[in-house]
């Protein structure tokens, strides 16, 4: 079926008060921490990227879809932008542009991402007319990209500083060019960072030109709290205006960006529609259809917190390594120990922690605070705190997705009968 490509409103700012879209916000997990970004998942009052009100399955969302087009029959583009990066949710990601295509052939559909994961998922989202895809590209030069991300993480190494971010644009350039060469629309943004890359623009829109990519927006930084970033001061109007028209004689601009949540639904610039809004959230409430996060084959492991790999014994503040086990016949299996991140980065060390076990159903420990366990089931995560045999547990968990109710302790916030050395909690 052929696509009417005009109608997306990111690309063409003459629809864009008539044609709206939807963003179904299934792919929690990222690959990369940037140092403006904190990720948040069940909040209505931010209007940025890598805010939803809640996460869906794919079958959530396509429940969701299914009721939101009748109420808004002006929606015409399906996105999927977060609140990670959908290429480090690979498996629903793909379920779901696969299921919308299937209903719905004549929706536009697209994908925002930083693409470090992109490529090998070229040839399926061309098959499956992807039309628009949107890349966020703040450095080609990687002395400038290591002051703007953390880290990047890829499989289950880890990499800091210009190795990550030389990897970073090494894996963009190559997605980028394999989605032209299928016939793709790419945009670009770029977080326009004052004193990091403000005068490194005009470069990346070089590049981006060389690769091919149809359209550029440059975003200027928006302060977000809790990040690195939180207190850097945002480009000017002005400023913001000869950059965009520097960077203009390269390649066309987007002016009219609207820093989309990853659950933005309706018209560009329009508030959410409250209905709308309540409707996603009765849809984020409503059955798995079995699909539980305890079943999920790219989470075959379980990580425990032990000081001697027997006994559920530490708390995960306290933990400098985790206990990595499997499925095994007639008990768990050691896969391997993996070192937990330094203490003293705040949220930061959470969320690293989280993608450090990227690939575990569940993390067992004998204590826990508060925002690390935030940060764990953000993550998609469960966290069970317990103690007793570790054999037992994780026995019992693979076979019922449950510990032995006899082994739990209720939650506690840290404070009183805490043993744990304060270091790592909050």
């Amino acid at each position: 079926m052929a696509l009417d490509l005009a109608q997306h409103p990111c690309f063409n700012s003459d629809v864009r008060h008539r044609t709206g879209r939807i963003h179904l916000p299934v792919a929690p997990r990222c690959n990369i921490q940037c140092n403006y970004c904190d990720r948040k998942f069940d909040c209505a009052n931010e209007s940025r990227p890598g805010v939803t009100s809640s996460v869906l399955s794919p079958n959530q969302a396509m429940a969701y879809l299914d009721r939101a087009v009748e109420k808004a029959p002006y929606l015409k583009v399906v996105g999927i932008a977060g609140p990670g990066d959908p290429f480090a949710n690979p498996e629903e990601t793909m379920q779901t542009l696969r299921q919308v295509r299937e209903k719905y052939p004549e929706m536009l559909l697209c994908v925002a991402t930083n693409g470090l994961n992109a490529e090998p998922y070229v040839a399926e989202l061309a098959q499956l007319q992807v039309s628009h895809v949107t890349f966020t590209v703040n450095a080609v030069d990687p002395a400038i990209g290591t002051q703007i991300y953390a880290w990047v993480r890829d499989g289950r190494a880890i990499y800091r500083n210009e190795a990550a971010a030389s990897l970073l644009w090494e894996r963009q350039k190559r997605a980028i060019g394999a989605l032209k060469n299928h016939g793709v629309i790419v945009k670009v943004n770029t977080i326009v960072v004052p004193g990091i890359n403000d005068t490194h623009t005009e470069d990346v829109a070089i590049e981006m030109r060389a690769l091919g990519v149809d359209i550029m927006n440059c975003i200027p930084l928006y302060p977000v709290k809790d990040t690195l970033f939180e207190d850097r001061e945002q480009l000017g109007s002005e400023p913001m205006r000869r950059l965009r028209k520097a960077v203009q004689a390269y390649l066309p601009q987007m002016e009219h960006c609207t820093r989309c949540r990853a659950d933005a639904v309706g018209l560009l610039g329009e508030p959410q529609r409250d209905d709308l809004v309540t409707l996603m959230r009765a849809c984020a409430d409503g059955p798995l259809d079995g699909q539980l996060v305890d079943a999920d084959p790219g989470r075959p492991y379980v990580a425990v917190a032990s000081l001697e790999g027997f006994l559920v014994n530490q708390h995960l503040g306290d933990a400098a390594r985790l206990w990595i086990f499997g499925p095994g016949d007639p008990n768990p299996r050691l896969i391997e120990t993996r070192a937990t991140p330094e203490p003293g980065d705040g949220m930061g060390r959470w969320r690293e922690l989280a993608q450090t076990i990227h690939d575990c159903r569940a993390v067992i420990v004998s204590g826990v605070g508060r925002k690390p366990r935030w940060a764990m089931e953000q993550a998609g995560l469960k966290v069970i705190e317990m103690s007793g045999l570790i054999s037992q547990a994780v026995s019992t968990l693979y076979e019922s997705g449950e510990v032995p109710a006899s082994m739990r302790k209720p939650f506690r916030a840290c404070g009183s009968e805490c043993e744990g050395s304060g270091m790592g909690c909050s």
